[in-house]
């Protein structure tokens, strides 16, 4: 496909390629929409390749559409999915921090595709969505074309350098951001196990378990006299 893709770098069919793909990417991860938009930020800063601002409102607008593809699909397939383990903390997660999740998500191959289904299936809001989803659409493909530009200027005579340190670039962001999100899940289920104890009053010792939902949250005596 890059191969291909370098045959249309001086042609207007490149934002067609853009668009197609980050589109396709959005629900079938398999396609490289990453390494193609960041290739073609890397012929954007040399003379005869693609002008920058189109080739980031065609892989945003191609983001978009395939975001919005893959919740359809979520919602058509969420009735089937209610009640089955998981759905229901899928669904608190979304209700609580749908919109970061799905800004993040959207610089994380796979995990962008996933997000996207899980918000149709669980129901959210499709406007609060498409707001969301323009803001992470659009900041993606302005970072991975300046990636690319960023690494074609550097090495002008060397594209293929220039496409290297790009991926390299955004392959690093993109552990970052893998990192992040699991240091914090650890540390959020270190918090949860915990056992704190509290003076509740004079003389009267609470000693609580582990952080849940009220539905389910232990009910302990409390221990020591008045």
């Amino acid at each position: 496909m890059l191969e291909f893709a370098h045959d249309l770098m001086g042609s207007p069919w490149i934002y067609l390629l853009v668009f197609a793909v980050a589109a396709l990417d959005g629900f079938f991860p398999v396609v490289p929409s990453e390494s193609l938009v960041i290739t073609a930020g890397v012929f954007a800063a040399s003379d005869g390749g693609p002008a920058p601002l189109p080739l980031v409102a065609a892989a945003a607008l191609g983001a978009i559409a395939g975001d919005h593809v893959s919740y359809l699909i979520g919602r058509r397939a969420g009735p089937r999915l209610s009640g089955r383990r998981g759905y229901d903390r899928a669904a608190r997660a979304v209700a609580e921090r749908g919109g970061t999740i799905l800004v993040v998500a959207r610089y994380v191959p796979g995990g962008r595709t996933a997000t996207t289904l899980v918000m149709g299936a669980t129901g959210y809001p499709a406007r609060r969505f498409a707001r969301f989803d323009v803001l992470a659409g659009l900041s993606w493909a302005v970072y991975s074309v300046l990636v690319g530009h960023i690494g074609g200027a550097a090495f002008e005579n060397d594209p293929v350098r220039g496409l290297l340190l790009g991926l390299g670039l955004a392959l690093t962001v993109t552990a970052g951001v893998e990192i992040t999100r699991k240091v914090r899940n650890g540390t959020a289920r270190g918090d949860r196990g915990r056992v704190d104890e509290a003076v509740d009053g004079p003389g009267h010792l609470v000693v609580a378990g582990p952080v849940r939902g009220d539905d389910d949250a232990d009910q302990r005596p409390a221990r020591g006299g008045a």
